[in-house]
């Protein structure tokens, strides 16, 4: 089903779908040799989600070249350690830094507030609709599990008046803050993309960081294979095609929107994030689309 501007989803549909999808691939790239992340959380997360195919999936019953035939085993596992590997850098590069304050948006499955080392005195915002939110600090509250920085949770879809809900939870727009949109822009309209980072801009002291990432073609070669590997999933019995969630629409580029903002921006291709990381990018049919992708972050002037 095709997105509007009123839907809404918890973690085995819509959009929730693919935070589940991403967090059974977490789960996977954890468990290998030489891991380049280690998620405790990811597997117990998606089992509490209770969709089969990923379920199985992190429970070993079926592995990636199941779903997406040999060429392919491997990408999806690959894509997103390198991805979080990026993203937890970026939050402990900024808390190096001396950025006690961190906003994850659209936070989904992400669990950096229980898992990364973060300094005393931080404070971490998820931001996520509330059933999201609930099921993820329920899930973790019964594993026994804790945060390791002091964590607020604002639940309010983005699509709402989410700085005012950030700054009643005791956000401080004096303080630099380190923001992450992980996997999220494809799923906005082109215009809501602006309005995300005129709001972050707004809200950013000097001193601010965020990490996001950018097609350059708006997503729409991601749309194209995502279509190809929900045919997979289907046939698993995940009834959920993932081109019908993004937004197609051409995008203002993130780097001269946010160096117009005033931002100092640095940016890496995908590959060549691989490459920092040791791993040879994988040349297949999913990967030609992402090829162009960009790791971007930023350093509030």
């Amino acid at each position: 089903m095709s997105r509007s501007d009123s839907d809404s989803w918890d973690l085995a549909s819509s959009v929730g779908t693919t935070a589940t999808m991403v967090a059974a691939a977490r789960a996977v790239a954890s468990r290998e040799e030489n891991a380049l992340i280690d998620d405790p959380f990811a597997a117990p997360l998606v089992r509490a989600v209770g969709i089969d195919v990923f379920t199985q999936m992190v429970d070993g019953d079926i592995s990636l070249a199941d779903v997406d035939g040999a060429d392919t085993a491997r990408v999806m596992t690959d894509v997103m350690a390198v991805r979080t590997r990026f993203f937890d850098d970026f939050f402990l590069d900024a808390a190096a830094a001396g950025v006690r304050q961190a906003v994850i948006l659209a936070s989904g499955l992400d669990s950096r507030s229980y898992r990364l080392d973060w300094p005393a005195g931080t404070v971490v915002y998820e931001i996520d609709l509330p059933k999201v939110i609930e099921f993820k600090t329920d899930t973790l509250s019964a594993l026994g599990a804790s945060p390791t920085a002091e964590l607020r949770s604002v639940t309010i879809d983005l699509r709402e008046d989410w700085p005012a809900a950030l700054q009643a939870n005791g956000f401080d727009d004096t303080k630099p803050t380190a923001w992450s949109a992980e996997g999220l822009l494809v799923y906005l309209p082109p215009e809501a993309q602006d309005r995300l980072f005129d709001n972050i801009t707004a809200l950013s002291a000097p001193g601010s960081r965020i990490a996001t990432e950018y097609h350059p073609d708006g997503g729409a070669g991601l749309a194209a294979r995502s279509k190809a590997i929900s045919e997979q999933w289907q046939e698993r019995g995940l009834e959920l095609n993932m081109a019908d969630l993004f937004y197609a629409g051409e995008r203002n580029p993130v780097i001269g929107y946010l160096e117009a903002q005033g931002w100092d921006v640095g940016a890496q291709a995908r590959a060549d994030l691989f490459a920092a990381y040791g791993r040879p990018f994988p040349e297949t049919n999913l990967t030609e689309s992402l090829r162009n992708s960009v790791s971007v972050t930023a350093i509030r002037k």
